[in-house]
């Protein structure tokens, strides 16, 4: 008797909070955060809204996961520089930086982008995050740090304003994003736009300027 071929090995199945992760990520991408109801989440996760909650608390808690597992790693990023430049001059940081918050910025901006339809829902959205420490505002505080170390190590001008020059450069890359879909052709390559705006940056930070 010839033997009946096996079926192979049975895949494994998704781990939940993956499911629900990639759910949540397909539809803030595709029909905007405010339309994305946990609802929603739960049931293109095929699982209950109940087993959702037992993984995140909201859907703030589930956006900023999205955030921070889906989207670049910006703030890590620029805790990472903050606690421990290592050898790179400042402009190599912001060059990183920069060419990080591109990327984070053109992920999310679809995301998020929903949220300033509704002002109820963006004040909602805001006093949400306020209890997990997160915001829009977060890395703009983390760069400044990141800058006011390399003044106090006298790397950049010490009349330099971080809180200005960190607004400068993420400023920048935001607005980038923002602007992104209404040129009639493609941006300025992500790694060339970086260096550029480390560049332009650092130069009116430089101690031996004038």
């Amino acid at each position: 008797m010839t033997p009946t071929p096996s079926a192979g090995p049975t895949p494994t199945p998704t781990p939940t909070r993956l499911r629900i992760l990639d759910a949540a990520e397909r539809l803030m991408r595709t029909i905007g955060l405010v339309r994305a109801t946990t609802k929603e989440i739960a049931a293109a996760a095929e699982c209950s809204e109940a087993t959702l909650y037992k993984y995140f608390s909201s859907k703030e808690e589930l956006f900023v996961a999205v955030l921070q597992e889906r989207l670049p790693p910006l703030g890590p990023l620029l805790v990472a520089l903050t606690e421990s430049p290592g050898d790179r001059s400042t402009e190599q940081c912001l060059t990183e930086i920069a060419h990080e918050a591109c990327l984070f910025y053109e992920a999310s901006a679809a995301i998020s982008a929903s949220l300033f339809a509704d002002p109820s829902l963006l004040r909602r959205h805001i006093d949400g995050l306020r209890p997990l420490g997160r915001g829009p505002h977060h890395p703009l505080h983390a760069l400044a740090a990141f800058l006011r170390t390399e003044r106090a190590h006298g790397r950049i001008r010490k009349d330099a304003d971080p809180d200005a020059a960190s607004a400068l450069l993420l400023g920048a890359c935001f607005q980038r994003a923002l602007l992104a879909p209404f040129l009639s052709e493609p941006p300025e390559p992500v790694d060339a736009f970086a260096a550029s705006l480390a560049r332009t940056l650092v130069t009116g930070l430089d101690p031996t300027g004038s």
